[in-house]
């Protein structure tokens, strides 16, 4: 669709049948099944997912910061991975705020410093459309020849390199992802996925600094608007922000069938070690009436602070 002139399809690659259980390996060749791009396997992580739309068997009320019960959510282990985006794909993921998924603060010598990894995503086990190829160099990434090499003798033949293994073993820290939140209101899905960025220190105090990627779904068939952003920001030392704007990230996306998802990331910092947020977005439909989607309370720890901070990004 609407490609260019004298373009022609051409053959990527022959899909596979979707696991449904097990994990991917190092190597395996993809589509994204939201975003439609192109991408390559580089290590699965386990996470604990909170997924507020699974009924415990045993539903106990809490009270969070903000005064409100709420159900207690035991998390469940899911699969994710840590990938490449082939950055021929970057240009046309048009629902994403950026296609950089991975921010690092730089060691303590440089406290200006911040690090970007461009085309990296993590990515849901349900996410994944396997596909294989013949192509030796099938995604195009500054960084595929660094960390895969070509092996036709194994099954997907893209291996890791002593490089990519060092490379996740000095940054284990700072890539792990470790806690996914996941909550739907009206049709709405939001999944929240923090990180961990690190410490600076300023004026004799410390701020730590997190990081959260946010992935909106309209599981419905209308569309909605997304308007306003409310945040609650508890942190440990005792205090409680309130954010309000219009939309996220300078956008106000609109979900419908056809794009049924946008994701971005946003950075919060605290001058504790921990605390945590909360919120809700608010969407418009077509007839002009609103409405409120919660976003699923998540935790900002730092227990991180004693690893080593990141290295090998000096390429």
């Amino acid at each position: 669709r609407n490609r260019p002139e004298g373009k022609v399809l051409e053959t990527v690659g022959v899909f596979e049948a979707p696991k449904q259980h097990g994990k991917y390996e190092t190597g395996q060749l993809f589509l994204h099944s939201v975003f439609g791009y192109r991408g390559i396997v580089l290590f699965p992580w386990q996470a604990r997912l909170y997924d507020r739309d699974v009924a415990s068997p045993v539903t106990e009320k809490s009270e969070n910061a903000a005064g409100h019960g709420s159900k207690e959510v035991k998390g469940k282990t899911h699969t994710y991975y840590q990938v490449l985006i082939d950055a021929r794909d970057c240009p046309h993921i048009s629902q994403r705020s950026q296609t950089e998924a991975v921010t690092f603060l730089a060691n303590h010598d440089d406290s200006r410093a911040l690090y970007a990894i461009p085309g990296l995503d993590y990515v849901s086990h349900e996410d994944i459309l396997p596909y294989s190829s013949t192509d030796q160099v099938p995604i195009q990434h500054e960084l595929f020849e660094r960390f895969l090499m070509y092996d036709q003798t194994k099954v997907p033949p893209f291996v890791a390199r002593d490089t990519l293994c060092a490379w996740q073993e000095k940054n284990h820290p700072w890539l792990e992802l470790s806690d996914v939140h996941r909550e739907t209101t009206e049709n709405i899905r939001v999944t929240v996925i923090p990180f961990y960025m690190g410490m600076r220190e300023a004026q004799n105090s410390h701020v730590y600094w997190w990081r959260y990627c946010i992935r909106l779904e309209n599981l419905d068939s209308e569309v909605v608007q997304l308007r306003e952003r409310h945040w609650r920001i508890f942190s440990l030392s005792g205090t409680l922000e309130t954010v309000r704007g219009r939309g996220v990230v300078g956008r106000e996306p609109v979900l419908s069938k056809e794009q049924p998802a946008f994701q971005y990331s946003s950075h919060v910092s605290l001058q504790a070690s921990s605390g945590h947020m909360w919120g809700t977005f608010r969407f418009e439909r077509p007839d002009g009436s609103h409405f409120d989607v919660r976003i699923p309370p998540f935790s900002l720890e730092s227990n991180k602070d004693e690893k080593t901070p990141p290295s090998g990004l000096h390429w």
